[in-house]
């Protein structure tokens, strides 16, 4: 098979020949071109036709957003954001996660060498995963209009209307490659009255305080991290911290949220399979389960232990996944009631919100 060709950008040298190596040590990759700045990537790119692209954000002549927002839109291909750790770099990640990006991978400010080199698997698979994802060209920036969002440009999402429903359903989402964008598709047209949503995105420490602020900004339900002991409530979405697994429990009549940095499951934390194992043994029929697109298998024999538990679950279909690969194995699982566009997802969910009958209530 043809080696992965990968042209990595970043104005460090260092980081140039750390990434180099990394991925020339792969038998199935190889570094085609490695450079300073956006202006010679372009060049470059021409000239090698790479597979992926790894893009620093901070960069003379070009900052790597600008010349992102550039490439998706001229000639789209698969890249993978290098961002530092830091709360900027979670802010600026996540927006170069809207424009296209596949993944990201967040480089350490000190111990540079060590740390990437440390980090070399993560960086090789989210390559691999890359190669083979599905991307989409940016469309062009449309003058605002009235019904703009006042973050992130985004429409404002038509309104739901949804009856009245048990305060005991809840909705369980999962999701990896792809999923930040796919889990704001499935959240901003939710009315502020919805069943109560967890969230397992795979998403390391550092990331998800700015996910959860940036959902907040754009949804009317309420979006944050996950807090542990908290009550689980209608109205608000609950995301798993980044390096902490999320799973439901009960406290006498009331769902709570279980926050905990117990082993990797899957060797991801938070686990998707964590979170809707718990929905199954805890939730039963008072679940919906979401699978939204991701690399991998995490959850989804979980997801099948949800159905047989009562739950009624969704599945992103190929087609609208960024990487099909958590999806795949649900339905392969048997866990799938309704495989669907991810545009399709959320009015789905509500539509059987509205026709159902109200929520088992557990006796204590």
């Amino acid at each position: 098979m043809a080696k992965i060709k990968v042209v990595v950008v970043d104005d460090s040298a260092l980081v140039r020949s750390l990434l180099t190596e990394i991925i020339n040590r792969q038998p199935d990759m190889t570094c085609v071109g490695a450079a300073a700045d956006p202006l010679v990537a372009r060049e470059m790119i021409r000239e090698t036709n790479p597979d992926v692209i790894t893009l620093d954000v901070e960069m003379p002549r070009m900052d790597g957003l600008e010349f992102l927002s550039r490439l998706m839109r001229l000639r789209p291909m698969p890249v993978v954001m290098v961002s530092t750790l830091t709360e900027q770099g979670a802010e600026t990640t996540l927006r170069a996660l809207e424009m296209g990006a596949v993944d990201f991978v967040a480089k350490p400010r000190i111990g540079v060498s060590s740390g990437l080199q440390e980090l070399a698997g993560d960086i090789v698979d989210k390559i691999r995963v890359a190669a083979s994802a599905h991307v989409k060209r940016l469309p062009a920036a449309a003058p605002a209009s009235p019904g703009a969002a006042s973050a992130g440009g985004h429409a404002e999402p038509p309104r739901a209307a949804l009856p009245r429903v048990s305060t005991e359903k809840i909705i369980c989402i999962g999701a990896s490659t792809g999923g930040t964008e796919a889990i704001r598709e499935v959240l901003m047209p939710m009315p502020a009255d919805a069943p109560a949503i967890v969230i397992t995105q795979h998403m390391p420490p550092g990331f998800t305080t700015s996910f959860a602020n940036r959902l907040n900004t754009l949804c009317r339900i309420r979006v944050q991290e996950a807090r542990h002991g908290e009550r689980i409530l209608p109205g608000h979405a609950y995301i798993a911290p980044g390096g902490h697994h999320l799973r439901i429990d009960r406290s006498g009549s009331n769902y709570v949220a279980v926050v905990e940095d117990t082993e990797p499951v899957n060797r991801h934390r938070p686990s998707v399979e964590v979170l809707f194992k718990s929905a199954a043994r805890v939730l039963g029929p008072n679940a919906l389960g979401i699978m939204l697109t991701g690399m991998g298998a995490d959850g989804a024999q979980a997801m099948r232990e949800m159905k047989d538990a009562g739950s009624y679950n969704y599945v992103q279909d190929e087609a609208s996944c960024v990487v099909f690969g958590m999806p795949r194995m649900a339905i392969q699982c048997g866990a799938a009631h309704e495989i669907l566009p991810l545009t399709q997802i959320a009015q789905a969910v509500l539509n059987r919100l509205a026709s159902a009958p109200a929520g088992v209530r557990h006796r204590i």
